[in-house]
């Protein structure tokens, strides 16, 4: 998956890059979403990557920050919406239905988008009998998303003692997302801080009556609710 992304693939990772949790504040807590950025995650050169954000301005999807960051228009957000509503039914399509397993359907969701139209991803939605969640935990519409932001955060930004509950796993990377499955980091899990050592870059959490390090890159990408 080299090559060859759309445009719906490259608004869904704008999307992300965006916002991964809270409310879209581009430059918020992470990265600009810049054309580095953006190539490091569809694994594509800097050059195609800022060929494609050109094409994306043209039609008006995106706007030029005053970082040269990639913001979404009203039109690109719209849009990109859409299209990561579709990849969450279809994983849920994909493990509900045909046995895969969470992690491998976030990878064949990704090799679909492009094959069921809208009408049909209703359909499937309505077969599946409106699901709230994809498998990772993050609600199909991502309306509901935005609500519920405010109410968590990712592990990382808690301190020793804090207990909470894993709502989201961050799905961007594949081997992070089979880890979260393997170590048993999943929604619905309770997990308590018990040390955090940042000049480690890791944190040392309980889970399940053991205590284990996590790293740095993973504990961002849980999104936990505080209790």
């Amino acid at each position: 998956m080299a090559q060859g992304h759309s445009v719906d693939e490259y608004l869904e990772t704008i999307y992300f890059l965006a916002f991964p949790i809270g409310e879209y504040r581009p430059l918020a807590g992470g990265s600009p979403t810049l054309a580095s950025r953006v190539a490091e995650m569809l694994g594509v050169s800097r050059a195609s990557a800022g060929e494609m954000l050109k094409r994306l301005e043209g039609e008006g999807l995106i706007e030029r920050g005053e970082h040269k960051e990639a913001l979404l228009t009203a039109t690109g957000r719209k849009r990109a919406e859409r299209v990561v509503r579709k990849h969450r039914i279809i994983e849920r399509l994909l493990t509900d239905f045909m046995g895969y397993t969470p992690a491998e359907a976030h990878v064949q969701a990704d090799l679909l988008g492009d094959t069921f139209t809208d009408d049909m991803v209703e359909r499937i939605e309505e077969r599946l009998g409106n699901p709230d969640r994809c498998p990772h935990g993050w609600p199909v519409d991502p309306e509901a998303e935005q609500a519920e932001n405010r109410d968590l955060a990712a592990l990382s930004e808690l301190d020793a003692g804090a207990r909470a509950t894993i709502v989201r796993l961050a799905e961007h990377d594949g081997e992070l997302l089979h880890w979260f499955y393997d170590e048993g980091l999943v929604p619905g899990r309770e997990i308590e801080v018990r040390d955090t050592q940042p000049a480690a870059g890791q944190m040392t959490v309980k889970l399940n009556g053991q205590e284990r390090a996590i790293g740095e890159k993973a504990a961002a990408g849980l999104f936990v609710r505080p209790a």
